[in-house]
């Protein structure tokens, strides 16, 4: 037998969620072997999709299309940029998903023609489909602060992209002096990782304490609240006393210009200038430009769906998952493109069938690190009602308060253990 614990649970509740939830199809000969699902992006949402639709049915043709030929996931990025990992960690290939049997097409997407059913490559390529999934994740509204554009993003880094980003923002925090300020400013709701700023802040302030002990953040936050707050809080006040300077909205934290040159953010409130010897000021986002281009987002920015199929209420057959869908109450984390994607990979190959798409489930089960040995998290299993995804009362829960260290070690050991899961179950 194999012995269940919370790792193992962790990394495969995703699965199950959406597993026990529909009527799975089996490697069956109900698919006629022309149908072809053409997936756009290869990250959480995307390759998990890609990967569940050969494993539910290995006579569906996949192709997948993604830029590049390897993906840094952001989940963990902050441990890269604390210096407790290496950005190899966090990067991770296509060859397993090669192996299926999915064609790996590495080449961005310029179009997608919901009537016509095909997708355009940047050098003008057509391939055609029956159904498309497209997981674009985010893009950045960098039209949403005074001063800001584009190119301050090399010198302010966002690093809210994995990759280049994470590195540039971890050589700026080796290189400022002890005793220099790092100024962080989260964006509005919604944005990826609602607990990623708080992730971030604690593991520069894990970092500081071991190599630059005199020096302080300031974080300038425009929302009144942020994910896990008391918890991240309660460990600050513990690892990092005086270090941490959190400003909120309430508290003039609203940013409402850039000053690249004097390296500072002027507040909304006060006008108060506040700089730093590193700035990274992570912009207001939006669903990912490919999503902006086809017609999948409204107004919002946001990609509308039928939170049952994940399909597109703007394109017919084409479904959005990922950061960029609109799936609340469900946040937008790896761990929830990852479900969302399981869900809507049962349904393409059902609907392929002429399948009516089941009841689907979803969890979300969120790690954050405050130290390396000080873990914390948040979960929640989620329903469909109503035409509507819905939080299932009595589910999910929060660590507690005032825990042992001996517990929140063992949190963190299960953040690790997860990332490993979810990342070998998506990209082998």
């Amino acid at each position: 037998m194999t012995k269940i614990t919370r790792r193992t649970f962790s990394g495969g509740l995703g699965a199950a969620a959406a597993f026990g939830a529909l009527s799975l199809p089996g490697c069956s000969t109900l698919t006629p072997s022309s149908a072809k699902v053409v997936v756009v992006g290869g990250g959480f949402g995307g390759a998990t999709a890609a990967r569940y639709i050969k494993r539910f049915d290995a006579g569906i043709s996949v192709v997948l299309i993604e830029p590049s030929k390897s993906f840094v996931t952001c989940p963990f990025s902050n441990t890269v940029i604390g210096g407790l990992n290496s950005i190899d960690y966090i990067t991770h290939g296509y060859g397993a998903l090669r192996s299926m049997g999915i064609d790996v097409v590495h080449d961005r997407v310029s179009d997608i023609d919901s009537a016509g059913k095909s997708v355009t490559l940047s050098g003008g390529a057509k391939i055609a489909f029956e159904r498309c999934i497209v997981s674009p994740g985010i893009d950045f509204r960098w039209d949403a602060i005074e001063g800001l554009d584009e190119s301050i993003a090399q010198t302010m880094p966002h690093a809210w992209q994995a990759g280049p980003q994470t590195l540039l923002l971890k050589r700026q925090l080796e290189a400022m002096p002890d005793g220099g300020v790092f100024v962080i400013s989260p964006p509005g709701n919604p944005f990826r990782c609602p607990p990623g700023p708080g992730e971030r802040i604690s593991l520069v302030a894990n970092y500081f304490k071991q190599a630059k002990p005199r020096s302080k953040i300031v974080v300038l936050d425009p929302k009144p609240t942020f994910s896990k707050q008391g918890l991240f809080q309660e460990g600050w006040a513990k690892l990092y006393p005086g270090m941490i300077d959190y400003r909120n909205i309430d508290n003039d934290g609203a940013v409402a210009r850039v000053d690249v040159g004097e390296m500072a953010l002027v507040t909304d409130f006060s006008g108060e200038k506040v700089k730093g010897n590193v700035v990274n000021l992570i912009p207001p986002q939006k669903a990912g430009k490919i999503a902006q281009d086809t017609g999948l987002a409204d107004n919002t920015g946001w990609c509308p769906v039928d939170q049952q199929t994940f399909e597109s209420t703007l394109q017919p057959g084409v479904h959005v998952i990922g950061d960029a869908s609109v799936a609340s109450p469900m946040p937008k984390s790896g761990f929830a493109a990852s479900t969302q994607a399981k869900v809507c990979a049962a349904a393409v190959v059902g609907l392929l069938r002429g399948e009516a798409p089941g009841t689907p489930k979803f969890v979300n089960t969120c790690y954050s690190l405050v130290a390396a040995d000080y873990g914390i998290s948040v979960a929640m299993v989620y329903g469909y009602e109503d035409g509507k995804i819905v939080k299932i009362e009595g589910s999910g829960g929060l660590s507690p308060s005032g825990a042992p260290a001996a517990y929140r070690n063992k949190e963190a050991n299960y953040a690790r253990g997860w990332y490993e899961s979810i990342s070998n179950d998506i990209w082998g």
